[in-house]
């Protein structure tokens, strides 16, 4: 099955590049690429793609156009994945993308740009109805968590911190276990001692278990 990508980005140079990058995977399809907000909603109403990859911000506020239209999609046109791209490492945009849900959103940072690998996953698993969050952000945000006098990550055993890692960038536990070649019934032990000692309450449903790990490391209110 052939997933059908829109692109938007601003600089020129950056938004042809991802072109031809995308265009040399089998099964993805670009069919349209914008530079502004507006020409990005216009092409989605024509083209309805599976995934829009955008930049986080560009014209004409230069702001947070990308979780703009990530929100705009998810009240107007749910099945439509979402790939965002940021320059930094920004908590705030990333828990803002997750909001009403992880599913069909992926948060990547723009050096994925020059390797194809994490980019195509993350479209083919926002595409498939999953979600994605850059590995180095997660790193970042449990490094920094942990760091901080009276964090209760400190309690985490490296384990747990690896499996929490996993479980911010939306795997289940099945995938966890896949992951780290153990059993189910051993991340499930882990899962359950993770939310524990953070004082978070498990769920089922992927979407919330990404969205409580995220503001749990972002150290933001839930």
């Amino acid at each position: 099955m052939t997933t059908r990508v829109v692109i938007a980005e601003d600089s020129y140079l950056v938004r042809e590049g991802v072109v031809r990058l995308l265009e040399a995977q089998e099964g993805i399809e670009v069919v349209g690429a914008c530079g502004d907000y507006d020409e990005l909603i216009a092409t989605v109403d024509a083209e309805r793609p599976d995934v829009v990859l955008t930049d986080i911000r560009m014209p004409p506020t230069g702001t947070d156009e990308g979780i703009r239209i990530a929100a705009d999609l998810r009240a107007q046109a749910p099945a439509v994945g979402v790939v965002v791209l940021s320059s930094h490492i920004e908590p705030t945009y990333a828990l803002a993308l997750f909001d009403g849900g992880s599913a069909r959103r992926a948060y990547l940072l723009k050096d994925r740009l020059r390797d194809s690998t994490e980019l195509t996953r993350a479209i083919r698993e926002v595409a498939g109805g999953g979600s994605h969050v850059d590995p180095v952000v997660i790193d970042a945000l449990v490094t920094t968590r942990a760091r901080r006098e009276g964090s209760p990550l400190r309690e985490l055993t490296d384990r747990e911190r690896e499996i929490l890692a996993l479980i911010a960038q939306g795997l289940s536990n099945a995938a966890i276990a896949d992951a780290l070649v153990v059993t189910q019934r051993a991340v499930e032990r882990h899962v359950n001692a993770i939310f524990l000692k953070l004082g978070l309450r498990d769920s089922q449903d992927v979407s919330r278990r990404v969205k409580a790990a995220l503001v749990y490391l972002a150290d933001e209110p839930a």
